[in-house]
């Protein structure tokens, strides 16, 4: 935690400097701690609300002071009040005490004062009068006299809250805070055992930390600093309050939530919401309050919800939360809360049918997305040049708001889905937005398409008539791997054996791309490539099948079948139970490849696989021995045929239905030729029976399962005929 105060920067700030500001600037270096002390006092009561006057303090030094005095250690000297004290309350400038010691509050003043003058601060009333302090809070008036207390600790707790309250102006006087290099300085003085001090130090980086240019790497700098903030946390509720909120803005990588989750942050804001205090958020979504306390009241509970703490069928979800939010979407609202109210509905309702169903019956949600694509119209009621010219800086984050709402709202429900696309110049918005200059535009659209892509009806219909394939090809284009993640499921719908798109994307190259994805270092592009080579060869004619084989190569196939991510090994059998249907085709691959299909089939049958895996290998055996001469590299494998014996008496019924499948179709007799069918049949038959086939298959016969029951007499039928 050591963190020292380096030499400040220059200050860029620009303001004029009066010969008031000069007066407080110079009482921080009076060596009569005491009249230091007030000095800090009366600086700070001069700043609140006066951004001016915190702008020159700066271009006069002040933070620098502030900050020397702040990271003075315990002294033995003690001030003394030299009026009143105030017994049994706190006294606040800008929610930050002034002074607090053992249950008191003191308050201290020094000479003669002017009669009658008011000194006031949030939640309370300092009346000066002539040799008394007089605080007057919720109808009571204390006098008190003469307290001590420790003088360092408390001119430290008031150089934090003159830092915050100056941190609380513009973003240059943030920037000049950041570049004296406040953050070590309150990070250092974290370790004071004092919690009022704590307090404030963590209220005056709360403050920093929100400002959106200050750089929040400097929270991860120093690795004692995150836990030791964790281990603040259960300190007092203003310490839960003021860490949690910056943990909330610098929370912006995966690496920073990585840091967090391992230093435990998890188990220590959870508990936080297990308070009934959440309903307090729902009495702040009503009309009557703030927009802003409206939407980040509405946000909490959204968050709340997707971590689970929150049922989504919770009346306060279903019937204050979206209602609030569908609010924050209507054109009435500023471009921000748009935004941010369309992001946080589509982040609500992803997991959730029924949600998506209420959201898109309300308030006519989806009409009304489409005045996102119009803003700021030709008509618009904005007034303020300022406003204009930002919000057409920014009309694009309306049009990424719109598709991941759109998005979020078609991925599950059809009706809906022909909604969204029925939507005026629905499909033409989304074929521009995949050309849009802004990447997150490119993927909030691509990932609106994949959404509407589930539908059978729209690939058939909307997605062939607006060609979409074409600038979704174009996009995948040395793009992102997020844009490509997206892009490649999307073409996966896209190569479905019905979609009319799958022929021209075919003739485009697509296989190339395809199988390049397939190398990646990254599970989820290998598997969407995988998955986009299934469907292709699903009833593919041969020359496909070919290029698919070609393209991809025997080597990255079978290293494909070794793949750790059991999602891209169950895609690659997948597509090689693909690739080997109908018998020419079968024959034909497996007279080039099959000792190394037959080799990688053996190693996943002796593997420690899944079920589904192993069910998967079976069907894939089932297929070589429907072939003609395929059969052949079966029948002579006696390892396999063991195998395939052991998984027909296995306690999984899947596994036993792919097993007898593949005996059933060893047994069955189509050959070309009749005299050598009937030979190779008989032997094929003699050499089962021999092994033991034939008993199991006439136990099978007596099988609870009725689909394995009639499988196995199927099979008993074949070797009898």
């Amino acid at each position: 935690m050591a963190c020292l105060l380096e030499a400040p920067l220059r200050i860029s700030v620009l303001s004029e400097v009066t010969a008031t500001s000069r007066h407080y600037v110079d009482r921080l270096f009076h060596p009569d701690p005491q009249k230091v002390l007030q000095g800090v006092i009366d600086m700070k009561n001069a700043v609140i609300g006066n951004n001016k006057q915190k702008a020159n303090l700066i271009v006069l030094g002040a933070v620098p002071r502030l900050l020397y005095l702040l990271q003075q250690g315990s002294s033995s000297s003690e001030l003394r009040t030299e009026g009143a004290a105030v017994l049994g309350s706190e006294l606040r400038t800008e929610g930050a005490v002034v002074l607090r010691t053992e249950g008191a509050v003191v308050l201290r003043t020094e000479g003669a004062v002017v009669l009658g003058s008011e000194l006031r601060t949030e939640g309370a009333v300092v009346l000066r009068t002539e040799g008394a302090v007089v605080l007057r809070t919720e109808g009571a008036v204390v006098l008190g006299s003469e307290l001590r207390t420790e003088g360092a600790v408390v001119l430290r707790t008031e150089c934090a809250v003159v830092l915050g309250s100056l941190a609380m102006g513009t973003e240059n006087n943030i920037k000049s805070l950041v570049d004296c290099h406040i953050i070590p300085a309150l990070l250092q003085g974290l370790v004071c055992p004092d919690l009022i001090f704590i307090e404030a130090c963590l209220r005056c980086l709360r403050t920093v930390f929100i400002s959106p240019v200050t750089p929040v790497q400097l929270l991860y700098t120093d690795p004692t600093v995150i836990p030791h903030l964790m281990s603040l946390m259960s300190r007092s509720p203003r310490t839960q309050d003021y860490i949690t909120q910056v943990f909330s803005h610098c929370c912006q990588s995966p690496e920073h939530q990585t840091v967090l989750f391992n230093h435990g942050a998890i188990q220590n804001i959870a508990p936080m919401l297990i308070s009934p205090s959440y309903k307090v958020f729902v009495r702040m979504m009503q009309r009557d309050r703030p927009i802003e306390m409206q939407l980040t009241a509405a946000k909490c509970l959204t968050y709340m919800c997707r971590a689970g703490a929150i049922r989504t069928d919770d009346r306060c979800i279903v019937l204050k939360t979206l209602p609030c939010l569908v609010r924050m979407c209507s054109k009435e609202r500023l471009l921000e809360e748009r935004v941010e109210g369309a992001e946080t509905l589509a982040y609500l309702m992803e997991p959730d049918v029924e949600l998506q169903r209420i959201a898109s019956v309300t308030d006519h949600l989806v009409a009304m997305l489409a005045d996102y694509f119009k803003y700021p119209s030709s008509v618009s009621a904005i007034t303020d040049i300022k406003r204009l010219d930002h919000d057409l800086k920014h009309a694009h984050e309306l049009r990424q708001a719109a598709f991941k709402l759109y998005a979020s709202l078609g991925s599950n429900d059809e009706d809906i889905r022909k909604k969204i696309t029925e939507t005026e110049n629905m499909m033409d918005r989304i074929v521009s937005g995949l050309s849009e200059s802004s990447i997150k535009v490119r993927l909030a659209a691509v990932r609106c398409l994949h959404s509407l892509s589930r539908s059978v009806q729209q690939l058939r219909t909307s997605f062939h008539d607006h060609a979409v394939w074409k600038p979704l090809m174009k996009l995948l284009q040395n793009a992102p791997d997020e844009v490509l993640v997206m892009g490649s499921s999307t073409l996966c719908n896209l190569l479905l054996e019905f979609s009319p798109s799958k022929e021209p994307i075919l003739e485009s190259g697509v296989i190339e791309l395809l199988c390049s994805l397939t190398q990646s270092d990254n599970p989820a592009l290998r598997v969407n490539g995988i998955w986009a080579l299934m469907n292709m060869a699903f009833q593919a004619e041969q020359k496909v099948k070919g290029e698919i084989v070609r393209a991809l190569g025997t080597e990255q196939l079978f290293r494909l079948l070794s793949d750790p991510d059991t999602n891209v090994l169950m895609k690659t059998l997948g597509l090689l139970r693909n690739l080997l249907s109908t018998r020419p085709h079968i024959d034909q691959i497996m007279s080039s490849h099959g000792k190394q299909i037959m080799q990688a089939v053996t190693l996943i049958l002796e593997g420690e696989h899944s079920i589904e895996v192993k069910e998967q290998t079976l069907c894939i055996l089932a297929n070589i021995a429907d072939g003609n001469t395929a059969k052949e590299l079966i029948m002579t494998n006696d390892d396999i045929l063991q195998k395939i014996k052991y998984y027909m008496g296995h306690s999984n019924v899947k596994l036993q239905l792919a097993a007898t499948f593949c005996i059933s179709n060893l047994i069955w007799n189509e050959e070309d030729s009749e005299a050598d069918a009937m030979t190779g049949c008989q032997e094929r038959q003699d050499k089962l029976k021999e092994l033991g086939f034939v008993d199991i298959l006439h136990k099978l016969t007596q099988a609870l399962d009725p689909n394995l029951c009639e499988r196995a007499k199927t099979a008993m039928q074949h070797y009898l005929a």
